[in-house]
Order: structure tokens, then sequence, then C-alpha cells
């Protein structure tokens, strides 16, 4: 096969080319072993960009091509698309990082553009001894497993057996709903979220391709992407479900202030009479009309404390809540509607009110009397039988008491507990948050690592109602690409064991974080399943008879990259 070339620079705007002389290392480039073409251009993923990349290939000017622009994690799925739309192998591809790991990291011009150069030059090194990779394919069974039975659960259960889809769906508690069943009412329309929720429910669960496990929980899964072996635990005992996709929609948990730490309980929660936590105010407010009371007199004083267990490093959550802002600005105005002489105080750090709608809602509160005051709480406490919070007013730098009837945790959202058994059994990664995590925030932000699994809605992270139904719809239409289209391209760059080499002993298989590898011989020489195979590349690491070959990262590739590099 021939080995000609082609590099294309990306000047990213002014990402790279601000700080990477990019014509410079061009210059440079053109008298490297097997380049044949140097191109820049100031935005290569463009579409124009790639038609230019696609025109050199089709008038064969070059068969191989490397890529010098932003993460590979960004783009490199692009241009191996752009090499196939063009007739050659998506994998005669070398993608060089020079954005983060150059423009970003060096602000020395010279600096950056002599690593710019010397990170091409190993891409061209490397890519001159790519093979091609032939990707196969793997049958999917047409059946869809839905892990939750909340919003977003709900929508893409509602949303796949609409299509077609024969749909279980399994839901931990003993009915479909989740944390919605709390909601009073949601934004940015107001409208209460019962009926919604009710008529949703109603809808999935009278489809005759769904089927509803509730009180269950999903123990394992094995088998590969398109044709999963699911063990589900219900009341009535253990079943297997054999299913060609997986859609996670587990929610989410609440930051819970009676305990933190096993130490005395925060905020007076449990012990100053009338401190209550967000969702209990919101279960008094949807329980009746009239005056909201504590101790059987009408509320005169309340105050809301944001961000209880969110952005707190005491706590241990970075993250901000996201809609805990939101739900305090709409019940703040309720009480004032509720109960019309009472001094209703929001005390925050930073007021995240972003929601469609939730702005005119915040600036609604402030001409209805709700105060705002920017302080940091340091306590509550009983005084004469009534709570007093004691904050520090950061903007006249003063401390104040605020005593109050009733006062109010607006308390974050956290993973749900049994998050690391779900993540276990489902094989899902997890951020530093605790959340899923997804493939890719921008290009895959409902797709999990794992070929065939599918995130949705709060399980990644705290969402409103509205974008916990998006993201169920948008993880459905994920899993209808594959389940309608019947077949699972597998992804070529996977390990594959030399029979002839593998001494059987067992390394690799107890290296592998997938659960890949497994004996497939009469000696139990090791074998590798590509359909679970993640490329990572465990097994070639740990394997001392070199028996184990990773593709499209051989030895001698990488070797020689790193050659080029010294």
């Amino acid at each position: 096969m021939s080995r000609r070339v082609a590099v294309y620079l990306c000047h990213c705007g002014r990402n790279i080319a601000a700080t990477v002389d990019v014509r410079a290392v061009a210059e440079r480039l053109a008298g490297e072993a097997g380049v044949v073409l140097v191109r820049d251009y100031p935005y290569l993923c463009s579409k124009p960009g790639q038609d230019l990349i696609r025109a050199d290939l089709e008038a064969g000017r070059a068969e191989r091509v490397v890529v010098a622009a932003c993460s590979p994690r960004m783009h490199e799925e692009t241009f191996r698309r752009v090499l196939a739309e063009a007739g050659r192998n998506p994998h005669l591809l070398q993608h060089v990082n020079v954005r983060e790991q150059c423009a970003w990291v060096h602000p020395e011009p010279a600096v950056a553009t002599a690593k710019a150069w010397a990170l091409v030059a190993m891409g061209v090194a490397r890519v001159l001894r790519h093979e091609p990779l032939e990707a196969g394919e793997a049958a999917v069974e047409r059946r869809c497993l839905v892990v939750g039975g909340g919003p977003a659960g709900l929508t893409a259960a509602d949303t796949l057996a609409g299509a077609g889809i024969e749909v279980v769906l399994v839901e931990r508690a003993e009915r479909p709903g989740g944390r919605a069943r709390a909601l009073g009412r949601a934004f940015p329309t107001g409208e209460p979220v019962g009926p919604w929720l009710d008529a949703l429910v109603g809808r999935v669960t009278g489809r005759p391709g769904v089927s509803v496990r509730t009180g269950a929980r999903v123990v394992g899964v094995e088998g590969v992407p398109g044709a999963f072996r699911v063990g589900i635990v219900t009341p009535d005992g253990r079943a297997e479900e054999t299913v060609g996709a997986l859609v996670v929609a587990t929610g989410y948990g609440l930051y819970a202030p009676d305990s933190p730490d096993g130490g005395r309980p925060e905020l007076g929660y449990g012990t100053v009479p009338g401190v209550v936590t967000q969702a209990e105010l919101e279960e008094r407010l949807r329980s009746g009309e009239g005056p909201v009371t504590v101790g059987g007199r009408p509320v005169e004083g309340a105050v809301f404390v944001q961000c209880v267990g969110s952005r707190d490093r005491t706590a241990g959550a970075f993250h901000c809540s996201r809609v805990c802002c939101m739900v305090s600005v709409r019940q703040a105005r309720e009480l004032r509607a509720r109960n019309p002489g009472a001094r209703v105080r929001v005390l925050y750090m930073d007021l995240r009110a972003y929601s469609r709608g939730a702005e005119e809602d915040y600036e609604a509160a402030g001409r209805e009397g709700v105060e705002f005051r920017r302080g940091g709480v340091s306590e509550v406490f009983a005084r004469e039988g009534r709570a007093v919070v004691r904050f520090e007013d950061t903007l006249v730098g003063r401390v104040e008491e605020a005593p109050a009837d009733l006062v109010v945790l607006a308390c974050g959202a956290r993973p749900r507990p049994d998050a690391s058994e779900v993540a276990r059994a489902l094989g899902l990664g997890r951020g530093p948050d605790g959340f899923f995590l997804e493939a890719h925030p921008k290009l895959r932000p409902v797709e999990a690592a794992s070929a065939g699994v599918l995130l949705a809605g709060a399980c990644l992270g705290p969402r409103t109602l509205d974008e916990a139904v998006t993201s169920g719809r948008a993880a459905a239409a994920r899993a209808l690409a594959l389940l309608l289209h019947g077949r699972l391209p597998l992804n070529p760059r996977v390990a594959r064991v030399d029979p002839d080499r593998c001494a059987a002993c067992g390394l690799c298989e107890a290296a592998c974080p997938a659960g890949a590898i497994r004996p497939g011989g009469g000696l139990a020489i090791r074998r590798v399943e590509p359909g679970v195979c993640r490329g990572c590349g465990a097994c070639a690491a740990v394997c001392p008879s070199h028996a184990v070959v990773l593709g499209h990262h051989r030895d001698d590739q990488i070797l020689a990259e790193v050659e080029a590099g010294l």
C-alpha cells in the first residue's frame, strides 16, 4: 500500500494560530519522509475544511492523513468520517492535538511552534505504520431496557414504544414517577406537574409493547452490545432479559441536613422549630390552600437559605444544583401570596435563575416584596421558641440576625445512594461529582462509554423537568438509531490474542476492566470479545508473552512515534 501522507494544520481561528506559527510548521514538514502534501486552514472541522481534505483524497494526492488541530475527543471521528466518504480506510488517520497540548499551555510562540512541529512529525511517523482496520457488525435485539421510571425514563420508554420497540421498564420504587411526584409546578410554564405526570405514566403503562417492573432493580449486565443479558431482581424473584440497548435514567438524591458526617444536625434541622427543607415546604404548599402555618400560627417571617450541601467543600459537593434557586423564588412568591403580611427573605451567595421564565419570576418576586440578601449563613438557633438565622451580609460587611417562624433549607442534588451499585452493575463511569459520566459532553451527551448504553435525565447531573424530558427523548433517539438499524458496527481498534503465543496465564483477563477477555480454547487460551472490548490496552500492557495486540496501537507504531519525538 502507498505511504503518501497529507498533513493538514488547523488554525482553530486564533486558538492555535495566535501562539503557534502554523506556516513555519508547514514549511518544515514539507521535507519529512513520506509527506507529499501540507495544507493549513482556519477551521478544518468546518464543512469547507472537510471538503478540502475530501477533495485531495478523491483526487489521489495522498492515502494517509495527519490532522493537527484540537483534541481528538472533539473531532477525530469527524475526520475519520471524511476519509470514509472519500473512499479511504478511516483508520489511516492520525489526529494530533496542538491546541490543548501546545497552543493553550505554552505562552512562548517559539516553544509552542517547536513543540507543534515535533508532535506533527511524530504523527507522520506513526501514520506511516497504520494498517487499514475493518469494522465488523453484530446483530441487535430489537428490545430496550429502561432503568428508572422518572420523567426521563418514562419519556424514553414512551418514545421507544411509539416507534415500535419493545420496552422493559425497571423502577426501584413501588410506582413510576420518581421525584417528580414531589414537585408542585414545572418550569417555565408554572403548570402543575401531577396531571402531566399521571398522563405520562398512564400512556406508558398502557402501551402493549411496554413491560413495567416496579420494586425491581438491575443487578448485572452480561453479553455484548446489541444482545445484553440483564439480570433483574423483582419481588417475585430473579429474571433475565435480553435487550439490544440500555437507557439508564435513575435520577438523583437530595442532600440530607439532619446528620452531616455523622455529627450534629446542620443549620438547626430537626432541633430548631420551624426549620424545614425545600422539599418539605413544597409538600406543605401542595397539601392545601390558605396561609402557611408553623405550630398552628400563620408564618409572619420566613428565611430561605440557599446552597445547603451544594458548592460546599465541607459537605463534599462542589457542583451547583441548578434548580434550587428557581424553586426558592417560586416558593417565596407563593408564600407571600398566601401570607400577605409575612416578611420573606432569601439568603444566597450567588443566585442562579437561568431557566426560561425564571428571570421573570425573580423580578416579580422582588416587586411582590421578597427580599434578596447576599450573605453566608453561619448558624440557625432557637431563641424564645423561634428560629434565628445568623448570617453575614457581604454587601455591607456586617453580621446580622434574622428571626423567622419558618427557615427553608435549599438542599442540593446529589447522586442517588445506590449510584455506586448501579455503576458497578452496568459498567458506568462517574465524574468527580459522583453523577454518571457521558462519553463526551458536546458530541455524545447521552451516551455512556460502552456501546449500546444511553444515559438520560438527572443521573447525569441536576436538571429541570423540561431538561430531563428532553434528555429522555435524546437517549431514546440514539437507542432507536441502533435498534431500528438492526446491526451494530463494532470498533476495530480492539485487542486480539495470538493463540500461538498465549500461555493461558490469565493476567489479561484479570486486568480487563470491561470483562471482554474469556477462555476460548481447550488449553484455556484467551480470546477477546470485540463487542465488549473498549480498546484501553490494559491487557496488552500486562501480557508477559506479548500475545495480546491492540489494534491501532501496536508496539512498532508507538515506538516509531517516540523515536520521531526524540
